[in-house]
This record gives C-alpha cells, structure tokens and sequence, in this order.
C-alpha cells in the first residue's frame, strides 16, 4: 500500500461535486454551437432525459445512504441546476417516510459560466422562490440578474477566482460533508484550485470534463490544521 498523506479527520471536509442533468441547451448545442445565443434558450431547463438521469441518481443517493450523510446542499441559482438539486436531495413527497433532507441554499458564486448566452442567465428571485419553495435564497443579494451582460463573456481566470472564492467560504463552513450542484466548466475550475496538491495522473482523471448528472466525490484538506496538531 503506497501511504502518502495522513490527517486528522477534524481537519478534512467530503465534497461531492454534481453537475446538472442534460438540459435543453446541451441538446441544441450539440446540433449547433450557436443556439447558445439564442433568447429561446433563456435559463435551460432539464429535458426529460435531464429529469430521468436525475431521477436515476437519486435512487442511488438514497440506497448508498449518501442521502443521510449530506448535511448541506450548495446550488446554482440557474434553473437547470436547482432542478436537479432538488430531484436528487431534496424530498419534495418522494420519501414521505424520510424525516428529514438536507438544506439546499442558492449562491451566485456556484453558477454557471456569465455573460452573452441566455441559458446562462437567470431569473428574478421571487419566480424561482414560488417554483421552488424548499430552497433559501437568503445568500442572494438582487433580486434581478445584475451578474449577466449581454456584451461580455466571463474569462477562464474569472472562473477560477470564483473558485477559489467559493472553496475558502465552503471551508468556512461547519458542515463536514456537502454537496455542491453546478456546472461543468464551474466544477473543473473549482478542482483546479487544488491540482497542485495532485500526482499528474490523479489530476488528469479529476479536472476532466463532467458528464450531465455526474458526481464526483473529493476530501478537501485544511493543512494548516494539520501542521498545528504535528507534535
């Protein structure tokens, strides 16, 4: 057994990374990259296969028990996002016997890459508050989508500063094991904050390209933590 790392539990966190099942968006997309651009595709929503996949994940959510470890849901306030976020945690009459799902919370910094295509960009707050009541958007400080400019694509390194940005905030989280609901472009950058730390290989096989309705499962570590318990 090759041994590389040792640390203490209190100082790790369980994230599993979730990108969103297939939406209305990828589909078109796949025929013609230039139906991103178009204002019919506003906020995707799931298709049906979108809705089957999650629904698929969440019969394995429930049966490996992940279900009752997660604490804390993170979720994209874009449609696509919450509906799957929702569909795979959260407990909308499907598990009337469950007392009780995890919180699912809204944050603008788990959302999808900003700027020039409409699915993309995301509704008013009090709209998706009446579709999706079960969800705290408290994080959410406007209620219109002041984030999104139809000139403007978000740069790759903007990606990653939102990444970085949202890992040091997860950190400071008391949660021990979250789920994080996002997108594919987002949930790589959000792994490239820590590829440093792993071989070539390990790192290859983590940062690539997400699957509709893929999780991936990872421990973060806080270092620091464990350098001050060394005696």
């Amino acid at each position: 057994m090759d041994t590389r790392f040792l640390y203490p539990l209190e100082s790790c966190k369980i994230i599993h990374l979730l990108r969103h099942g297939q939406a209305v968006h990828n589909v078109e997309a796949e025929k013609d990259r230039n139906a991103l651009l178009s204002p019919h595709l506003f906020d995707a929503p799931l298709t049906d296969h979108g809705h089957q996949q999650v629904e698929n994940l969440r019969e394995r959510v429930v049966s490996s028990g992940l279900l009752k470890r997660v604490e804390l849901v993170v979720t994209s306030p874009l449609l696509r996002t919450m509906q799957t976020a929702v569909g795979v945690f959260g407990n909308e009459d499907k598990q009337p016997n469950m007392t009780s799902s995890p919180s699912i919370l809204a944050l603008e910094v788990a959302r999808d890459r900003n700027g020039v295509r409409p699915p993309d960009m995301r509704r008013n707050v009090s709209e998706y508050q009446t579709i999706f009541p079960t969800i705290d958007f408290s994080q959410i400080e406007s209620e219109e989508d002041n984030l999104w400019r139809s000139d403007v694509r978000e740069s790759e390194e903007e990606i990653l500063a939102r990444g970085l940005e949202f890992m040091k905030w997860l950190w400071k989280r008391p949660e021990k094991e979250v789920a994080v609901v996002s997108h594919g472009i987002v949930l790589q950058h959000m792994l490239y904050v820590f590829a440093n730390d792993c071989d070539v290989s390990v790192r290859h096989e983590l940062c690539k390209r997400f699957a509709n309705c893929e999780i991936r499962t990872v421990v973060i570590v806080d270092k620091s933590f464990s350098s001050s318990t060394e005696i």
